[in-house]
């Protein structure tokens, strides 16, 4: 999105919080930048430029403050004002793929040129897909030297360095001190049984509401959620490992706890804690949009901060929702209890209480006898159907599909209608402005307790755009969400 310096100056004059990581300050006399709610002395008008992320701001030779720390800032909603193929490369790059591959084979992964991509990004961001790319790895590290007593080996390791070498140079050359120097001052707690981060996330937050769905939805034994933590297993190439994580409404942060042996995976397990809770989101912009519709307005105001509940697993989200399929509940947990246990991989201890298991792969499903833990037959084959198209890579574990075309992709597999394929969409890839048009409580809510039919849905649902996701969140809270 465009920004308009007077308002940004004004916003940081002010240190109003709802702009924090919405967009960065550089100040020209000093070389440095920050977040808007830095508490150093406003400087003049003259001297200061404003960036729309933190890695235009160092590909144009600034450093970041160390007292505001603009790696802590909540994450950049990357899909606003963007066009909605850089949107689905921030979100990439978020994932860590670019770590992964070249840039002419990340662009080819979003259909385009690299020199496409790239001009795409420098109208739109203000730094080339890489240079973000090596920002973020920096400020997880820098994070983590700030936040955790890991050795600088494991630091750099964990946020994706090849080398200590690297590691060095790169802090030094971005913050003008080494590592070691950055950590100076803290208090270790000489934990070594969990390594513990802080993710940040704008407020309002209704934690509440979002840690219930996800309870009313939890794999048992992968899973186990109550009022105020959510916990589950994770499969990493080091292991089994506890993931757990702790809304902070006091302080605007969600704590996150990893066992230390997955610490390589830390990178990884980030982003996709950051997708279930939704941390990237900005609510004053998304309520902003809904609150002007009649049907959604009170709604908005009794629910401020409602997030998308997102999925850990893509294709575990894709079988859950299946499971789900014309039956309640507590009847889809039922048949999720008995396949993790049929079907999963059993750990040797415990990683908590009910923490037993891993969920499967796709190839463990994909022709498994599902129809002994009871069934149907067409939604066991609609399940194996979609653990044949995740093992073959048919549907991708990325953002490299945009909307209409995941869709379409999941509506082409056997038992996947517009109803499933919109909502797997909205949870499993995040997007913002999916549609559920076929949803029974939708097509009640708009009608007043009598089903409209979905291309009523569709035609209200125009003046949502491009949040439609968080409206069928707000009606769904109304209602009994599916």
């Amino acid at each position: 999105m465009p920004l308009d310096p007077a308002l940004c100056y004004r916003a940081l004059a002010s240190r109003d919080r709802r702009f924090d990581g919405r967009f960065f300050t550089a100040v020209t006399t000093t070389g440095i930048y920050c977040r808007p709610v830095c508490p150093a002395r406003t400087p003049r008008r003259e001297n200061v430029r404003f960036f729309v992320c933190a890695a235009a701001a160092e590909a144009a030779g600034f450093r970041p403050c160390r007292r505001c720390r603009p790696e802590s800032a909540p994450g950049t909603p990357a899909w606003i004002g963007s066009p909605a193929l850089v949107a689905r490369a921030l979100r990439l790059i978020e994932s860590g793929a670019l770590g992964t591959c070249e840039g002419a084979t990340f662009a080819r992964r979003l259909g385009v040129g690299e020199r496409q991509l790239r001009r795409l990004f420098a109208i739109h961001v203000g730094a080339a897909p890489g240079a973000i790319a090596r920002a973020r790895r920096a400020h997880l590290a820098r994070r983590l030297l700030g936040e955790c007593d890991l050795p600088m080996t494991e630091v750099a390791a964990a946020a994706g360095y090849e080398s200590l070498r690297q590691f060095n140079h790169d802090l030094r050359r971005r913050y003008g001190a080494p590592p070691r120097a950055l950590r100076a001052g803290r208090v270790l707690r000489g934990n070594r049984e969990a390594l513990e981060l802080r993710l940040s996330y704008r407020p309002p937050f209704e934690a509440g509401a979002l840690l219930d769905f996800l309870a009313r939805r939890a794999f048992p034994g992968v899973e186990a959620v109550s009022a105020s933590v959510w916990r589950r297993a994770v499969r990493t190439p080091e292991g089994p490992a506890l993931v757990e994580v702790t809304p902070d409404t006091a302080t605007g942060h969600v704590h996150l706890s990893l066992g230390m042996r997955a610490v390589g995976s830390l990178a990884a397990i980030v982003g996709r804690v950051r997708r279930v809770f939704d941390l990237d989101a900005d609510p004053a912009l998304v309520e902003g949009t809904l609150s002007t519709d009649r049907r959604l307005a009170r709604l908005v105001r009794e629910r401020p901060g409602l997030r998308v509940p997102g999925a850990f697993d893509r294709f575990e989200c894709a079988v859950r929702t299946v499971l789900g399929q014309q039956v309640t509940l507590r009847g889809a947990t039922t048949l999720a209890g008995r396949l993790v246990e049929r079907f999963g991989v059993g750990l040797e201890a415990d990683l908590a209480p009910g923490i037993t298991h891993l969920f499967p792969d796709p190839a463990a499903l994909a022709d498994a006898d599902l129809e002994r833990i009871g069934l149907p037959t067409a939604r066991a084959a609609s399940i194996r159907g979609l653990a044949r198209a995740f093992s073959r890579g048919e549907i991708p574990l990325d953002e490299s599909l945009g909307l209409d075309e995941l869709v379409a992709r999941f509506r082409s597999l056997p038992g996947i209608g517009a109803w499933t394929a919109s909502v797997l969409a909205m949870r499993a890839f995040g997007e913002p402005d999916a549609l559920p048009a076929q949803d029974l409580v939708l097509r009640k809510a708009l009608g007043r307790g009598t089903p409209v039919a979905a291309r009523a849905v569709e035609s209200a649902a125009q003046a949502w755009r491009p949040w439609r996701s968080y409206a069928v969140m707000h009606l769904w809270s109304k209602g009994a969400a599916p």
